[in-house]
C-alpha cells in the first residue's frame, strides 16, 4: 500500500504538533495544509514547500484530513470533509449525551452516506485515557474511577475563554483537588475598554466552566504564563470477581498539544482500517492505531 495522504486543517499550537507528527510518520505523507483565509499568506512564508489553502479541495485529495481546530466548530466543519470522501479525526473534548455520542450519531449518517470514515475524540483525554478507563474497568468490573488533570494547561478551556467577547488573551489552567474534582485558574488579558466583571461573568457562565471551581484573574500579559506542559492521573478502586480493593493507577506528564497530535495522528492510521461510519477510540481494535505489520507487532507486544 501506498502511504496515507494526510492534510491537516488549523495550524495552532495542535496543528504544528500534527505536523511534526505525520513528518515523523513512515507510512504517512502531507499534501498540504487548509487554513482560514487571514492566515493562508502567513503559513505560506512558514510552510514554503507545502501548499497551503482556504479549501481542501485544491490540495490532491487526501486521504484523512486531521481537524486542529476548536471543538465546538468540529460539527460544522467536519462534515464538509465527510460528503467530499475524506476520512476525518478530531480532538472534540465535550463529553456526554449531548457532545461525543450526538456528534457521533450525527457523524455516522453522513460518513456512511460518502463512504467515508470518522474518528472522534481522538485527543489524550477524551481519547487515549478512555482506553485507560476501559481497561481499569476490565479489570474491576465493580467500583470508581478517578479521573485527576494537572496541574497543567487545558487546550479546550483556553479556547474557550478566548473566544468571549472582550478577551485579548488567556490561559485555563486545571488543578486537580482529588478524586475526579478540580478547579480551573484562569488568567485573563483584556481589551481595551472592556470590564473585568462582565467578562468574568461570561467566563463563570460557560457550559465549559460552570460545573467546576473556579477563579479568574485579570493580567498585564498572558505570555508570561503559558506553559503547555500538562498531566493526568487515573485511579481506580474496585473489585475483580469476590476481591475487594483492586487498586489501579496510570500517570501521564506530556507536552500538552504534542500528545494530543500524536493520538490524532495515529487515529488518522486507524481510519484507513475501519468500515466507514464513526467511531470514538473505544470502538476500534487498539493495534489498528500503530504502523507496522499486524503479525509483528502481536509478537512484541503481547
Amino acid at each position: 500500500m501506498g502511504k496515507i495522504r494526510v492534510a491537516i486543517v488549523g495550524m495552532g499550537n495542535v496543528g504544528h504538533a500534527v505536523f511534526d507528527c505525520v513528518s515523523q510518520a513512515q507510512d504517512m505523507e502531507l499534501v498540504g495544509i487548509v487554513e482560514i483565509p487571514q492566515r493562508v499568506k502567513s503559513l505560506e512564508e512558514e510552510f514554503r514547500d507545502i501548499p497551503v489553502v482556504d479549501n481542501v479541495e485544491d490540495l490532491p485529495k487526501p486521504d484523512v484530513a486531521i481537524l486542529a481546530i476548536d471543538s465546538r466548530v468540529v460539527p460544522k466543519i467536519a462534515p464538509q470533509y465527510l460528503k467530499l470522501g475524506i476520512n476525518t479525526v478530531d480532538a472534540y473534548d465535550i463529553h456526554g449525551a449531548e457532545g461525543a455520542l450526538r456528534l457521533k450519531k450525527d457523524l455516522d449518517v453522513i460518513a456512511k452516506e460518502n463512504g467515508a470514515v470518522s474518528i472522534i475524540s481522538a485527543g489524550w483525554d477524551p481519547g487515549s485515557d478512555s482506553i485507560v478507563r476501559v481497561l481499569f474497568e476490565m479489570i474491576a468490573p465493580k467500583g470508581i474511577t478517578w479521573t485527576n488533570f494537572g496541574p497543567g494547561m487545558s487546550m479546550g478551556h483556553t479556547v474557550a475563554v478566548k473566544r468571549i467577547e472582550g478577551v485579548k488573551d488567556a490561559v485555563s489552567i486545571t488543578c486537580p483537588k482529588g478524586m475526579g474534582m478540580h478547579s480551573r485558574l484562569v488568567y485573563v488579558q483584556l481589551e481595551e475598554g472592556y470590564d473585568f466583571a462582565d467578562v468574568a461573568k461570561k467566563i463563570a457562565e460557560d457550559p465549559y466552566f460552570s460545573h467546576d471551581e473556579l477563579h479568574i484573574n485579570q493580567v498585564s500579559d498572558v505570555s508570561k504564563l503559558v506553559d503547555m506542559g500538562h498531566s493526568v492521573k487515573i485511579e481506580r478502586k474496585g473489585t475483580s470477581g469476590k476481591a475487594c480493593n483492586q487498586r489501579m493507577e496510570f500517570h501521564m506528564w506530556v507536552n500538552n498539544p504534542a500528545a494530543t497530535a500524536q493520538v490524532m495522528v495515529a487515529s488518522a492510521r486507524a481510519t484507513t482500517k475501519q468500515r466507514p461510519g464513526c467511531y470514538t477510540l473505544l470502538e476500534i481494535p487498539v493495534i489498528d492505531f500503530l504502523c507496522g505489520e499486524r503479525e509483528e507487532l502481536i509478537c512484541r507486544l503481547l
